[in-house]
């Protein structure tokens, strides 16, 4: 059995922040006698990804996703616990595992502002000692594949979000790295640009075997991209598993769209279930499980359907959900 290409194992980072007080005499004591406070950001998660596998990192703001990732890249080391990518401690920072590895943020750029984006891709090539032929081989790979050739020559400052994002993208993976950390890597995107991104993200796992791991509150990307979810909150793990588990799991109700021929006040469907949205002759519906046949039959007995649908809720809300109440 291969070993995992990303392992944690009681992955815990705490962190000391200074407190002050406000005012003149607030700094002085601060300066005289500083006063901390411990964040305990992430706390004893483990966890095992197999080479290859996409797993979607899941959380609210604050859960610890970013501070993971940056133990499991070495950016920053943990208090306690064990991170290893390809069997390698990451904080050690060796050069045969920093040329396999890769972290993409949305909120972050490598690319610099007022230079063609080839120009940034030489210095990535030097960095990572990828000769030029070699470096301009993948460069027409990766650009055909995210469809920016045309605008590799324009300074970076000139390009629309998207375009930019997707030239990070490329020179993020330049040196054909076997792990990919994403950290949001379609956030402020339209859909387009997500939809492209997600595309080349899919492409390029199949074709060269990548693990990825995916942190993203677009669950359409998750969606999209991984059958696997790890949950956490509060810096705790809540859930590992396959994402169709924890719908299954965590979601004991179907959705029920009725589209009906003429309105029908809300009240009128409190007796079946969680009435979320009534629009007009539209009226949407959470219903448990175990009374659904029943709760169907009635509804079309009732009422004047033109059409009606059953399906699993949204994601988004299964996943805030489980975020609101804080516990799996």
């Amino acid at each position: 059995m291969a070993a995992p290409a990303v392992l944690a194992e009681q992955l815990s980072k705490t962190f000391l922040v200074a407190e002050k007080d406000p005012g003149f005499a607030g700094t002085l004591r601060h300066f005289v006698r500083r006063r901390y406070r411990r964040i305990e950001a992430v706390r004893r998660v483990s966890f095992a990804i197999a080479p290859g596998e996409v797993v979607g990192f899941l959380g609210p703001n604050g859960a610890g996703k970013t501070t993971t990732l940056k133990m499991l890249t070495g950016l920053i080391q943990p208090t306690a616990g064990r991170a290893r990518v390809l069997e390698r401690d990451p904080y050690r920072r060796e050069a045969a595992l920093l040329r396999n590895l890769t972290l993409v943020m949305g909120n972050k750029q490598q690319l610099i502002w007022d230079l063609p984006v080839l120009d940034s891709l030489r210095v990535n090539a030097a960095v990572y000692e990828i000769p030029w032929a070699e470096a301009e081989r993948r460069t027409a790979e990766l650009a055909a594949m995210l469809e920016v050739e045309e605008v590799l020559r324009q300074p970076v400052r000139k390009l629309s979000l998207g375009q930019r994002m997707k030239a990070e993208l490329l020179a993020s993976l330049l040196h054909r790295p076997r792990v990919l950390f994403l950290d949001e890597p379609t956030l402020g995107l339209d859909v387009n640009a997500q939809l492209a991104v997600r595309r080349f993200l899919k492409a390029y796992r199949e074709r060269y075997g990548a693990t990825l791991l995916l942190t993203s509150h677009y669950m359409a990307d998750i969606e999209a991209l991984a059958e696997r979810v790890i949950v956490i909150h509060e810096g705790r793990l809540l859930y590992d598993g396959w994402l169709r588990g924890l719908v299954e799991r965590y979601a004991p109700f179907k959705e029920v769209r009725l589209e009906l021929t003429a309105p029908v006040p809300a009240g009128a469907f409190e007796r079946y279930g969680r009435v979320e949205e009534v629009q007009g002759s539209r009226v949407r519906l959470l219903v448990d499980k175990g009374a659904l046949t029943g709760v169907v039959a009635d509804l079309l007995g009732r009422f004047e359907v033109r059409d009606l649908t059953v399906d699993e809720p949204p994601l988004e809300e299964v996943i805030g959900r489980i975020f609101a109440e804080g516990a799996v």
